[in-house]
């Protein structure tokens, strides 16, 4: 009997001592695995026009990348939920789809859910609303003239005879249905108006590569009957030929989209145009 009580507690000694040793492990390699802190600066604009006496100004925060997503975006939501939920600043999809995000991050126009963060903790990352527009508050710029732009150029399918509207298919060969690629992908972020020297100077005027890429977008499209007359709308000095085909726009487009292009291809069919009108008058 002795022998058996023995050999019990033998037993349950070695499990007490191989659970102690399975927890010294475990703390071990949980303080060996355990990364330094990474430390990174974000200088962010900040401005709320809803404070008496408030100016525009930089605020750093300091973000552990070990603890944060790979995106900008990541760092933006991280400081409103854990630092700052009075910052401000626009986001939806998170896939680079809804253009909801855009901002100028290091000097450039871009997507906060698509710029990476730079892991150079020696480097601060600054974060601005986009350039030349009127600001609402914080990261969020105004938006309403760029929209307004969008709208005057009508941006949908036209049809001279409405009468079989909804009754039958607007068919389109494939080769007609390639041309529209690399056009109808642009997501209206306004990264690349921003980024136009003209578009600064003359926004009210100018309406920018992003709508005049739509413009064109619908100029080519098989199915639509009113390619002359959206031509016609932009006869006049500023909406199309403020462009001086800088590029901006096509360097900083997130979609890696070509509205320089676009514009260049628009200039030459309004060069077809003006000759048919001369020559019919």
């Amino acid at each position: 009997m002795s022998s058996v009580c023995v050999a019990v507690s033998r037993n349950v000694l070695a499990f007490r001592n191989s659970g102690m040793m399975v927890m010294v492990r475990y703390a071990q390699t949980a303080a060996a695995i355990a990364p330094e802190p990474r430390i990174k600066k974000f200088q962010i604009y900040r401005w709320d026009p809803d404070t008496a006496g408030d100016k525009p100004r930089m605020q750093t925060y300091d973000i552990d990348l070990n603890a944060c997503g790979p995106m900008v975006l990541d760092a933006l939501i991280k400081i409103k939920n854990e630092i700052d939920p009075t910052l401000t600043f626009r986001r939806s999809c998170r896939e680079g789809i809804c253009g909801s995000c855009a901002m100028n991050i290091n000097g450039g126009n871009t997507l906060a859910c698509l710029n990476k963060i730079d892991t150079n903790t020696s480097k601060v990352t600054k974060i601005y609303p986009l350039p030349h527009m009127y600001v609402v508050k914080d990261l969020v710029p105004d938006m309403s003239n760029f929209y307004a732009q969008y709208k005057s150029i009508e941006p949908y399918l036209k049809k001279k005879d409405e009468t079989q509207e909804g009754k039958e298919q607007y068919f389109q060969s494939v080769e007609d249905r390639q041309k529209l690629d690399g056009l109808y992908e642009c997501i209206l972020c306004a990264c690349c108006s921003t980024s136009c020297p003209s578009y600064w100077w003359n926004g009210d005027k100018y309406l920018g590569p992003a709508v005049l890429m739509q413009a064109y977008r619908w100029m080519i499209d098989s199915r639509d009957e009113f390619t002359e007359e959206r031509l016609a709308k932009l006869q006049d000095p500023f909406s199309l030929y403020r462009c001086h085909t800088i590029m901006n726009c096509t360097k900083t487009c997130p979609k890696g989209l070509n509205p320089g292009k676009a514009i260049a291809e628009i200039k030459k069919m309004m060069a077809t145009y003006k000759e048919k009108q001369a020559a019919a008058s």
